[in-house]
């Protein structure tokens, strides 16, 4: 991966980055703050405050953000400084919890993914070491609809759709893979895996200018957890249980990958974690890669190597 540029923002936890349509990046932080940053000159705006902890972000060419709140569901920005309502607060009246990522066709359906029923945003070590299987991909139609396309992902986490509508592809971090779910065609209303046993967990994802899948990856695999995860439940609950400095912590690493819609590995950027880690959102947009962190305080700017 080439050099970082970091681009600083005035609070901590940029989960997912998206371009806006005046090329602008957008973030969510974790005091509930939407903010637009021109990645040029560094400038951020905040556009908006959820009162809750933004997660994954879409937006629409319209000028209006999608947003993936982990405490009140998902939710929709009119327009930068406009009034944000809420789309999506249950699911067949069960409270939406740890909705994660979201990406919205033109004609308004929304595909989003919801990463446990049973841990929050907070505690979201607690599902990748029970491997709970969970998480949910959804559909919200222009009408407002929901239906569940899969249920029982293991911690659901970036969505993308295919630029030809033919699929939406989803990342199981607790899983290691990503998984495909078909819109068109003799597969429609099935699931298949698109990329399995992947070198790490993979996060929120986005479809670049370059119409591939970008993946950002968090951390390398850990041993513990690839030896807990055939285990019965009861086990793996017992493991969570253990104290905090000796459970398995993410590896510092500047990470990201990209796949196109055949599974191919095209690019596989990587940086030791010296200045930046915790790499959750990654997107790129012509030739400039943008990356989020839960942890950090900026989004680091690098390029696609020539």
């Amino acid at each position: 991966m080439p050099a970082l540029r970091l681009l600083p923002l005035p609070g901590s936890g940029p989960e997912d980055v998206v371009v806006a349509a005046d090329g602008r990046v957008l973030t969510g932080l974790h005091d509930g703050a939407i903010v637009a940053v021109d990645p040029g000159t560094g400038a951020v705006e905040q556009i908006a405050r959820t009162q809750g902890r933004p997660l994954g972000l879409h937006a629409n060419a319209d000028g209006s953000v999608l947003i993936c709140d982990a405490g009140r569901g998902l939710l929709r920005l009119d327009r930068p400084g406009g009034e944000v309502e809420t789309l999506v607060a249950e699911i067949e009246g069960e409270p939406l919890r740890f909705p994660s990522n979201v990406v919205a066709d033109q004609d308004g359906t929304i595909y989003f993914s919801a990463s446990s029923r049973r841990w929050p945003l907070e505690q979201w070590r607690g599902d990748i070491m029970e491997h709970s299987g969970t998480g949910r991909l959804l559909r919200r139609d222009p009408g407002g609809l929901i239906e569940i396309l899969i249920d029982g992902l293991d911690f659901a986490n970036g969505v993308v759709l295919a630029p030809d509508r033919s699929c939406v592809v989803v990342a199981e971090t607790g899983a290691y893979r990503i998984t495909r779910y078909w819109l068109t065609g003799p597969k429609a209303g099935t699931y298949d895996r698109l990329v399995e046993n992947l070198p790490g967990f993979p996060d929120n994802m986005c479809l670049g200018s370059d119409g591939l899948i970008w993946v950002s990856i968090p951390s390398p695999r850990n041993p513990l957890l690839d030896t807990l995860l055939p285990l019965p439940p009861v086990l793996r609950r017992i493991s969570w249980a253990i104290p905090e400095s000796l459970q398995p912590t993410p590896e510092r690493t500047v990470w990201a990958m990209a796949f196109d819609f055949d599974g191919a590995l095209v690019h596989d950027l990587q940086r030791e974690g010296t200045e930046y880690a915790m790499v959750t959102a990654v997107v790129e947009h012509d030739g400039a890669v943008y990356l989020g962190s839960l942890t950090e305080s900026a989004i680091a700017v690098t390029s696609v190597p020539a």
